[in-house]
């Protein structure tokens, strides 16, 4: 029996553009068609791109992906592709489609819809009922979409039905826990079937996700076959032995660096690119501060769109150090940015004046504070109109937890980078980031193209070690350091983690070591802030449970 030769089109594919994405799915199968393969398989909503939302209400965006199958389908010879695209008949399914001599061979219906998380799948979507097998070379093919290999019956019915290979595309988005979550499910029902599983997943960032491909073969004994690089555009060749029920990898490009530092930053990288570019700007400008959050953003934003689409400007006012003023400007030097230093004391000054009559009788506090970031926040928002260029956020997701930030200040911006990392994280990604400044590629990928492609300066740091190793500080007052206000980084960090990823309650949290008081002071913070979240720029989701889709908490609430 003769192996079977298939492709996988492990690529970006944006959301409502249709017809380019139908365009790249007919360039990628004559890729396939010419390279051998006998099937070409395309990820979860090629069509419409995933997650399409309220685009799927509207009559004519699921005709326009219609239209582009049909057109797809009757310009496919000498090869079958699978498909992902909306699928009208009265009701709205999420569908992939097999093409193959001319027509739409037959659609299969996802049928198991996420809606935890970032997944919203029952608002939009009917489930299905049926898992379809196809006959491709000789060896009888299964097909699910995404969410059924996470269920054990979808698969199991493909078995009954005689598949002897599972393909399964996606558009799973990435946290950093979902590989090994993915391997285990994948693992469980090929062990369960005696299925080889083909798993494509899609690549590139889309709003506060990011996709990070990382498509799997696994055998049909339950071992790992091949793993993909993350945020990696690639065509995957790979050959399925029906005797064995093994599947092998041709070729696939290697990453050098698989920590989880190189994978995050590639993530972050990944997200701003695709979110400045897929929304048309020019480019980004961002407040340097002379700190750690700062400094990563410009890191950041240089490495995924390049030095001369980045502005970085410095506002300093009578509490700014010559630290800060000399840690940013060796850093935008190092980067080739484009740096403005624009005092803004006078600016500033004349907001106190212009106050001072309505705050008599009053002593300063955080207000004088805040209307420094104000004043800021006013000053970059002026910029980004005159120039159009998005403005980033610097924040991280240890100040937007506890509410550390001033919103119409610091929290300006359309675009947040750090939203969904923490601090203790920042300082990790900026040592790794200076270790990677030399190397050509960002993941020290071998082949073929990345999506974390790092900039290199030559021997000066990307991220001056005086702004890594400074004590952390907003500069609004003589002598402020963080820990003036919050507990070390470590440890708040921790005690997020247990209470926004861990969902732990406070008595569960203290009995892991940490200290009462300083439990219900930082969770009383988390709780209290969900306003200014509400109102902060989107950033890429990172972790399993991001601000935003992934945890949505009311405003208004006596649970404390």
């Amino acid at each position: 029996m003769a192996n079977l030769r298939l492709a996988l089109a492990q690529f970006d594919f944006s959301v409502g553009a249709v017809a380019a994405n139908a365009a790249k799915v007919r360039e990628l199968t004559s890729d396939a068609r010419n390279g051998g393969a006998a099937l070409v398989v395309f990820p979860e909503l090629t069509l419409s791109g995933y997650p399409p939302e309220d685009l799927l209400l509207r009559p004519s965006f699921l005709a326009a992906c219609d239209g582009e199958l049909q057109a797809l389908a009757a310009a496919t010879h000498g090869i079958a592709a699978l498909v992902g695209h909306p699928h009208s008949e009265g009701e709205v399914y999420n569908a992939a489609s097999l093409l193959r001599d001319g027509v739409v061979e037959w659609t299969a219906h996802k049928q198991a819809l996420p809606n935890y998380g970032v997944f919203d799948d029952k608002r939009y979507f009917r489930p299905g009922h049926q898992s379809f097998t196809a006959l491709i070379d000789g060896v009888q093919v299964g097909m699910l979409i995404c969410e059924d290999v996470w269920q054990p019956e979808p698969a199991a019915q493909a078995a009954a039905a005689g598949a002897e290979l599972l393909v399964v595309i996606n558009a799973s988005p990435w946290d950093d826990a979902k590989q090994a979550d993915r391997e285990a499910v994948l693992i469980a029902r090929a062990q369960e079937t005696g299925c080889a599983i083909a798993y494509l997943n899609l690549v590139g960032g889309q709003d506060e996700v990011v996709y990070d491909g990382a498509s799997l073969l696994v055998n049909g004994d339950g071992s790992i076959a091949a793993r993909a690089p993350v945020f990696v555009d690639a065509l995957l060749w790979a050959t399925f032995d029906p005797q064995t029920r093994r599947l092998h990898a041709e070729d696939w490009p290697v990453l050098e660096d698989q920590s989880i530092e190189a994978t995050l930053y590639a993530a972050l990288v990944c997200g701003i690119r695709d979110y400045i570019d897929k929304n048309g700007f020019a480019g980004v400008l961002l407040g340097l501060s002379g700190g750690i959050d700062s400094a990563l953003t410009l890191a950041l934003a240089v490495d995924a769109l390049g030095a001369a689409r980045v502005t970085a400007v410095m506002m300093p006012t009578r509490y700014t150090s010559q630290l800060s003023l000399d840690g940013a400007r060796a850093q935008a030097e190092n980067l080739g940015v484009d740096y403005h230093v624009i005092d803004i004391e006078t600016t500033y000054q004349s907001f106190i004046d212009a106050l001072t009559p309505a705050f008599a009788g009053k002593s300063a506090d955080t207000t004088e504070e805040n209307l420094q970031s104000r004043t800021r926040g006013v000053m970059l928002m002026a910029l980004s109109n005159k120039h159009g260029r998005l403005l980033l956020a610097t924040g991280n997701k240890s100040e937007m937890a506890v509410g550390y930030a001033t919103l119409y200040g610091d929290m300006c911006g359309a675009y947040a980078p750090l939203k969904d990392v923490y601090k203790t994280e920042v300082y990790r990604l900026a040592r790794w980031r200076n270790q990677a400044g030399h190397r050509k590629m960002g993941l020290g990928l071998q082949s073929t193209n990345t999506h974390g492609a790092l900039a290199t300066p030559d021997s000066r740091l990307p991220i001056p070690m005086e702004v890594i190793d400074r004590p952390p500080s907003a500069e609004l007052r003589d002598n402020q350091t963080d820990q003036d206000s919050l507990p070390p980084y470590d440890e708040l960090d921790a005690i997020l983690e247990h209470f926004i990823e861990g969902e732990q309650s406070q008595a569960e949290i203290a009995a892991e070591g940490f200290d009462a008081d300083t439990v219900r002071r930082v969770v009383r913070l988390v709780l209290l802030n969900e306003f200014k979240r509400r109102q902060s720029a989107p950033g890429p989701r990172v972790t399993t449970r991001a601000f935003g889709r992934d945890r949505r908490y009311p405003i208004t609430s006596g649970w404390r």
